[in-house]
C-alpha cells in the first residue's frame, strides 16, 4: 500500500478502537493499536481499491451489525449514509448489494486475526490476582448454532437426521477456548453436527496448541480422557475435569493423600486404528493422574501436590466452570448469535469469526473498566458493557484527539458500576411462564405448505 493509504487505514483503525474505549495509552491498549490493524488489513487485503465499503469500514460496519438490537444490512447503510453525510462525502444508495459484496470479498482471516490477537493479549496483560492462584485457567466447552436453510448451509451443516428433509435448519457445532479471569475466546474450531471428528473431544484435541506452559484447562467429564490429558500435560499445562462416567474410581489402589484423594497411573489406551505404530509408540505407558472426590463428585487432575491444590481448592475451582455456560448464553442470547442470518458456507464461518471479535471488543472494554475500578471483569455485566459501548459509539468514534481521554475515562468509570448481583442460591425453573401462540408444527416443507393452501383457496371459490 502507498503510505497515504496506510495513512488512511491507520486512522480508520484509530477511530474503530476509540469505539471500544481503545486510544489513551493504558495498560490494556497495546493488542488491537492502529498501527497493528493496519499492519494486519496490509497483509490480509493488500492493494484493495478506496471504494464506499473499503475492507476496514466493511469490518468496523459488520462489528457494529451483529452488536446493534437491528442486525439487518439495511440499518448497516443507512448508518453508512449518516456517516459520510456528516464528513462532507458523497452519498452511497440504500441498497444493500454494495455492502453485502463488500462483505463477502472481505477475508476470513481478518476478523480471526483481530479476535485472536485481543484474546491472547488480554489473558496474558491479565493482573495476577484476576488469576487462579497466580496460573491462567482456560475453559473449554462446545455449543451449537442454526442458520437459514439453504443449499450452500445444508451442505457443509447438515441438519438433525431426525427432521425430514425441508424441516429443518443447518446445525453447526462450535468448540471454544474462554479464559476465565477476562471471559475472552482464545481460540475455537466450527463443525458439522455429525460426522467423524465432529465431537467435543476432536474439537479440544484440535485446540491443545492454543495451551501455554503453567495454563490450567476446566472442563466437564466428558473431555476427561486419556488422549486430551496427555495432550495438555505435553504443552506442560494442567487439568481440572470431572471424572468420566466410563472409568471406574478406586479409592483403595494408588498412593493415598487424604480420604478419597489419591494418585493413580492411567495406563495407555489401546492404539487407535488410524494412528501409526511408530506414533503410538511414542506416547508414555503411563500418566500420573490424581483423583479426589469432592461433594459427591469425583475429580480428576494433573495437579498433584495436595499443598498447592487441596480438595477443597479443587472443587472451588471446578464450580467456576459454569462461567463458560453463561458465557455461551450471552453470545448466544444477548449477542443474538444463536441463529446465523448468512446464507453461505464461507459466510457463516465469517459472521462468527466477526461475533467472537466483537465479543472479545467488548471483553477487552471490560477488562479496562475493570482494572481501573480494583475488581474483577466477572463482576461486571456485559450486556450493560454493551449497551453503553452502543450508546457512546458516535461521540467516541468523532470526539477529537484532545478530548478523547477524558471521554473514555468517564465511560470506563460508568462501565465499573454495572456489577452484576451476587445469588448464590438462586435457584430458577426450566420453565416458561409466557404461553406461545397455538399454533400446529409445520410437517412438511413450507413450499408444500402454500400450494395446498392454494389448491384449497382455488376450491372454496364461488364460480
Amino acid at each position: 500500500m502507498k503510505d497515504s493509504k496506510v495513512e488512511r487505514t491507520r486512522q480508520k483503525a484509530m477511530m474503530f478502537g476509540r469505539q471500544f474505549l481503545q486510544g489513551d495509552m493504558s495498560a490494556f491498549d497495546q493488542a488491537l493499536g492502529d498501527h497493528a490493524m493496519a499492519a494486519v488489513m496490509s497483509m490480509q487485503a493488500p492493494g484493495y481499491r478506496e471504494r464506499i465499503y473499503a475492507p476496514l469500514d466493511t469490518l468496523r460496519l459488520f462489528v457494529g451489525q451483529v452488536l446493534s438490537a437491528d442486525r439487518a444490512c439495511q440499518d448497516v447503510v443507512g448508518r453508512r449514509l449518516s456517516e459520510r453525510i456528516a464528513q462532507g462525502q458523497s452519498s452511497n444508495a440504500l441498497s444493500t448489494g454494495s455492502y453485502c459484496d463488500a462483505r463477502s470479498r472481505l477475508p476470513l482471516a481478518i476478523p480471526i486475526t483481530l479476535g485472536s490477537a485481543l484474546g491472547a493479549q488480554l489473558e496474558t496483560s491479565a493482573p495476577a490476582h484476576w488469576r487462579w492462584q497466580g496460573r491462567s485457567v482456560k475453559l473449554f466447552d462446545g455449543t451449537v448454532v442454526s442458520m437459514p436453510d439453504t443449499v450452500s448451509n445444508q451442505k457443509a451443516y447438515p441438519q438433525s437426521r431426525e427432521q425430514k428433509p425441508g424441516l429443518g435448519f443447518p446445525i453447526a457445532r462450535i468448540g471454544a477456548l474462554i479464559g476465565l479471569a477476562s471471559g475472552a475466546i482464545l481460540g475455537y474450531q466450527v463443525v458439522a453436527c455429525e460426522g467423524k471428528g465432529t465431537g467435543e473431544q476432536t474439537l479440544l484435541g484440535n485446540l491443545i496448541d492454543k495451551l501455554n506452559a503453567g495454563d490450567i484447562v476446566l472442563a466437564d467429564a466428558l473431555l476427561a480422557t486419556w488422549w486430551i490429558i496427555e495432550g495438555a500435560m505435553r504443552q506442560h499445562a494442567d487439568v481440572v475435569m470431572a471424572q468420566h462416567g466410563a472409568r471406574i474410581t478406586d479409592f483403595t489402589r494408588g498412593q493415598r493423600l487424604g480420604k478419597n484423594d489419591h494418585l493413580v497411573q492411567w495406563p495407555r489406551p489401546p492404539k487407535p486404528k488410524t494412528m501409526s505404530a511408530d506414533k503410538y509408540a511414542r506416547y508414555p505407558a503411563f500418566i500420573m493422574m490424581r483423583e479426589v472426590e469432592v461433594k459427591g463428585r469425583i475429580l480428576v487432575t494433573t495437579l498433584l501436590d495436595p499443598k498447592f491444590a487441596s480438595a477443597r481448592d479443587l472443587g472451588v475451582l471446578y464450580k467456576m466452570r459454569w462461567n463458560i455456560e453463561v458465557d455461551f448464553r450471552t453470545i448466544k442470547a444477548t449477542l443474538e448469535m444463536d441463529v446465523l442470518r448468512c446464507k453461505s458456507q464461507p459466510m457463516v464461518e465469517k459472521e462468527i469469526a466477526v461475533y467472537f471479535l466483537a465479543y472479545n471488543l467488548v471483553r477487552w472494554a471490560m477488562a479496562k473498566a475493570a482494572l481501573l475500578a480494583g475488581i474483577l471483569p466477572r463482576v461486571l455485566s456485559f450486556t450493560g458493557a454493551k449497551r453503553l459501548l452502543t450508546a457512546f459509539i458516535d461521540q467516541l468514534r468523532r470526539t477529537s484527539s484532545d478530548e478523547i481521554h477524558g471521554l473514555i475515562t468517564t465511560v470506563l468509570r460508568c462501565m465499573a458500576t454495572l456489577r452484576l448481583p451476587q445469588r448464590p442460591d438462586r435457584i430458577e425453573p426450566r420453565a416458561k411462564k409466557r404461553r406461545p401462540k397455538n399454533l400446529p408444527l409445520l410437517t412438511m416443507p413450507r413450499q408444500v405448505a402454500r400450494d395446498l393452501i392454494l389448491a384449497q383457496r382455488t376450491l372454496n371459490r364461488v364460480p
